[in-house]
């Protein structure tokens, strides 16, 4: 029997997501939104697909969250996007709303699931999640690390003329322009960059990588990314459900590990069956632990509004 995963959220994320999920038949998929009509459209588009791409995995779409039931992963991606005239705190707010419903819902029809985070503000969604599933830490994890070391592979293998393979980059901290990518732990071959690559290149990367969801938004002009967010996550799914015990950076809940408590920060952790099976804790220099705590403190500033 296949294992279930829920996406919530049809958008351009969830339904990305749903068709990568579909076509490497891990799983059947549940697609769930509010506006009637969208999830169902875009999950009989998808089992429409199914003979010609050969995969037999159930696309099921639906706006009640009975149809969810007894899902081993739940993917959140629901809330919207910040719009013109619309303060950070205002986005926040409406955020926290949304992601805490759709939270208590999920968990109420899978009370084994692992929760995988995508909404933005990320690691503040990811700690509302937590708190209102009342799950243990290892089963809500923010999505957020993989998506910000694959842009920053994209832009190395981009300056190095070399295959995307050959690279392997870690960010840590919160997803968004306080993030810390770590050049002194990313390789090529495993040859460190900064072997490679002089530092005003490889502090270009780094800005590109901070920025990398900003230029896609100012290049679409009317959404955002989404092949990538949705990779990212299929990535972590891949990860839990066949147990692959992958090292992956990901928003994991800290109590004391890197000088941080209480938080959803971006660190690498283990992904297994179990979700986050271990933090992983690496040396940092005092310039990169400043970067982490300026970024934790970031975040600390968001779950305070929302009293997470």
């Amino acid at each position: 029997m296949r294992k279930k995963v829920t996406v919530v959220g049809a958008g351009m994320v969830g339904g990305t997501t749903a068709h990568r999920l579909a076509e490497k038949e891990i799983c059947d998929v549940v697609l769930t939104d509010i506006i009637e009509g969208l999830p169902q459209g875009k999950g009989l588009d998808l089992a429409e697909s199914a003979p010609i791409e050969g995969y037999d995995s159930r696309v099921l779409g639906s706006n009640d969250y009975k149809d969810t039931a007894n899902s081993d992963i739940v993917i959140i991606t629901a809330g919207i996007a910040r719009k013109p005239g619309m303060s950070r705190d205002e986005l926040l707010k409406t955020n926290f709303g949304i992601v805490k419903e759709t939270t208590e819902q999920v968990v109420k029809y899978s009370p084994n699931c692992i929760l995988i985070v995508v909404s933005n503000p990320l690691d503040a969604m990811a700690q509302t999640a937590y708190r209102a599933s009342g799950f243990s830490k290892n089963r809500v994890i923010g999505m957020a690390g993989v998506l910000d070391s694959a842009r920053m592979r994209t832009f190395i293998a981009e300056a190095l003329e070399v295959s995307v393979e050959n690279v392997t980059a870690f960010v840590l901290g919160g997803h968004g322009d306080t993030m810390v990518p770590l050049a002194r732990y990313s390789t090529v071959a495993g040859i460190p960059l900064p072997d490679l690559l002089p530092r005003e290149k490889i502090d270009a990367i780094v800005k590109r990588t901070r920025d990398g969801g900003a230029e896609i938004v100012n290049l679409l002009k009317t959404g955002s990314a989404f092949y990538a967010p949705s990779a990212a996550i299929v990535e972590m799914v891949e990860a839990i459900l066949k147990d692959k015990k992958k090292i992956l950076p990901c928003a994991a809940y800290l109590e004391g590990e890197y000088g941080i408590k209480g938080l959803f920060v971006g660190v690498p952790v283990k992904l297994g069956a179990r979700g986050i099976e271990k933090i992983i804790e690496i040396k940092l220099t005092p310039e990169e632990q400043a970067g982490l705590e300026k970024s934790a403190a970031t975040v600390k500033e968001l779950v305070e509004i929302i009293k997470v």
